[in-house]
């Protein structure tokens, strides 16, 4: 069995730093095989849009597809990209984040051998809307790395902030401005922020006009997460739209493996997870207001939380569940002789 990736995002500015490329690696130690950025407007003079993304590469995929058994391509969104329907090999789609309201194109991608989602509620959605080939898989990370490393209430409560914003317009909608409005309103609070190369200066100007220096820090480089989980209660993510971040983001995932609790949007679909196994804190609107009563709610139940936490994240997200997942899908389209 020999699979051709495919990833929609550009290069990262700083490698290590972008989830779906993570889980993609992990994926290719394991299987083998070559990755192909379909995302030309890193090289490109002009923007292209996503409906052109891939065809720069036909060539290369062409090639390659004399010696593969099929293409797995991994993508945000349920976005009909036509460059999977000139493929010649069996299509894996797999869809990272949350799924919105708004059907897709149901045709397209009943035309392929296999789609993926990654959290309950996309694949009650995109069955019910009629996709016959979608398969449930998991996230995982590697576990391993990760220790726990409690830290003890002391008046300053720290939180660690991930999902940076690619886009201007995803401070408002990742809620990075109502977290920095929330720290306007709680001198205990302290939050960490994971960046990745990308808005840096916007950022540091918004700290420096909101006078939040002695409140905040980031971290714009590749860095060992599990040290900056040890120094942090808890981490938090937030979206307005399920479509912007992975159902189960990384740096939440990475906090559940090193013991601390979470926060998040309701949004997000990990937000089910975390109800069910009571190891987080939801938050239903993304407003300083409603983000500071949940972190205060957290503060209040803190050690029972920390234990759902601590029993649960380094079980339930091991790679090798997720490399066992998605075997089971390679099987399916890729029956072994």
């Amino acid at each position: 069995m020999k699979l051709l990736y495919h990833i929609t995002n550009l290069p990262p500015k700083i490698q290590g730093t972008e989830a779906s490329l993570q889980e993609l690696n992990i994926l290719r130690r394991h299987f083998g095989g070559e990755l192909i950025y379909l995302n030309p407007n890193e090289q490109s003079p002009i923007y292209l849009p996503r409906l052109l993304f891939g065809f720069h590469q036909l060539k290369r995929i062409r090639a390659a597809e004399t010696t593969i058994d099929a293409h797995h391509l991994y993508n945000a969104d349920p976005f009909p990209f036509p460059i999977a329907r000139r493929l010649r090999k069996p299509v894996i789609y797999s869809i990272s984040s949350g799924i919105r309201q708004k059907r897709p194109n149901i045709h397209y991608f009943n035309c392929l051998a296999a789609v993926t989602v990654s959290d309950q509620r996309s694949f009650d959605q995109m069955t019910a809307w009629g996709v016959r080939n979608c398969f449930l898989v998991r996230h995982g990370i590697d576990t391993e790395q990760f220790s726990v490393n409690p830290l003890p209430l002391d008046g300053t409560f720290k939180v660690m902030v991930g999902s940076a914003p690619w886009t201007i317009g995803q401070f408002a909608t990742k809620g990075i401005d109502a977290l920095l409005a929330a720290l306007q309103k709680a001198p205990w609070l302290h939050l960490i922020f994971l960046w990745r190369g990308v808005l840096f200066e916007e950022m540091v100007e918004r700290i420096q006009q909101m006078s939040l220096e002695n409140q905040v820090e980031i971290i714009n480089q590749r860095v060992d997460v599990n040290t900056v989980l040890a120094r942090v209660h808890a981490s938090i993510a937030l979206a307005t739209d399920p479509a912007i971040i992975k159902a189960y983001p990384h740096s939440l995932i990475e906090s559940l493996a090193a013991g601390k609790p979470i926060l998040l949007s309701r949004s997000i679909p990990m937000a089910d997870y975390v109800e069910q196994h009571s190891c987080g804190q939801l938050i239903d609107r993304v407003t300083p207001d409603a983000i500071l009563g949940a972190i205060e709610a957290l503060i209040q139940n803190y050690p029972m939380i920390q234990q759902a936490a601590i029993q649960r994240g380094a079980h339930d997200f091991s790679h090798q569940a997720m490399i066992d997942s998605f075997e089971t899908v390679y099987k399916a389209v890729i029956p072994y002789e």
